[in-house]
């Protein structure tokens, strides 16, 4: 039974900075709130708004050819979303949606580039988690096309328990080999996160159910025994800490 901490969880990008950084850059922008299903950057707009989440979690979607969308990513409070348009690349190139109560500050480009002038430092951790989210999303492309779609599920069911879990707790403190997913997702976001459709998705998390490695309801989803869910997407398993 894996106790204490998750090493793997994915850490947001307020949460590298040291307090003075984090104090500094939480001060920008203007703070607005949105509510479920709410867009707050629309694919394709010109805007150069670079947008900081405080509370909440948002879905990150690109439209693909014959009307169908891809969704991303998921990213929760203390990350940033829109950053390619806030440095000047281009368009929005993705659509971000709130999964519910949302907060977040929209800091104009013109805010921003003064403040990474003024401290530099920034910039370098800007660059990190950026080459951290390229490097995730090669990754991601690579296991598209290496592995069947049962594998790939578990796959992203494993990184969204480990990076938006919330453990079940016991006595002897927070087991994280049960994990309850804070996502709502349906069938058809799991295909798009597998590129595959949504009657395999059905079949495979049916497969899961039925060994009893999640549950699923209320559009949430529980992993019930995170060591088989990891063997099911041929990861390898920690050692047990006790």
């Amino acid at each position: 039974m894996m106790q204490g901490p998750n090493p793997n969880r994915r850490t947001p990008f307020l949460d590298t900075l040291s307090p003075e950084a984090r104090a500094a850059f939480t001060r920008l922008g203007t703070e607005r709130r949105y509510a479920a299903g709410d867009i707050l950057i629309h694919e394709g707009d010109h805007d150069q708004e670079l947008m900081v989440l405080h509370e909440g979690l948002v879905k990150v979607s690109a439209q693909l050819d014959r009307g169908r969308v891809s969704l991303m990513d998921i990213r929760i409070a203390g990350d940033f979303v829109g950053e390619g348009a806030a440095m000047g690349v281009g368009p929005r190139s993705a659509t971000v949606t709130a999964c519910g109560d949302v907060v977040a500050a929209v800091v104009p480009r013109h805010e921003l580039m003064a403040f990474l002038l003024a401290h530099p430092e920034m910039s370098l951790s800007l660059i990190e988690m950026v080459c951290g989210r390229l490097r995730r999303s090669d990754r991601l492309r690579l296991e598209l096309g290496g592995y069947p779609v049962p594998v790939r599920l578990a796959r992203v069911l494993v990184e969204l328990a480990e990076s938006y879990g919330r453990p079940a707790e016991t006595f002897r403190g927070p087991n994280w080999n049960k994990v309850r997913i804070e996502v709502s997702l349906v069938q058809a976001e799991f295909a798009a996160l597998t590129a595959s459709t949504t009657d395999t998705i059905h079949k495979a998390l049916a497969h899961l159910r039925k060994r009893k490695i999640i549950t699923t309801g209320d559009r949430r989803t529980s992993v019930e025994d995170m060591t088989r869910l990891r063997m099911a997407a041929r990861l390898s398993v920690p050692s047990p800490k006790r």
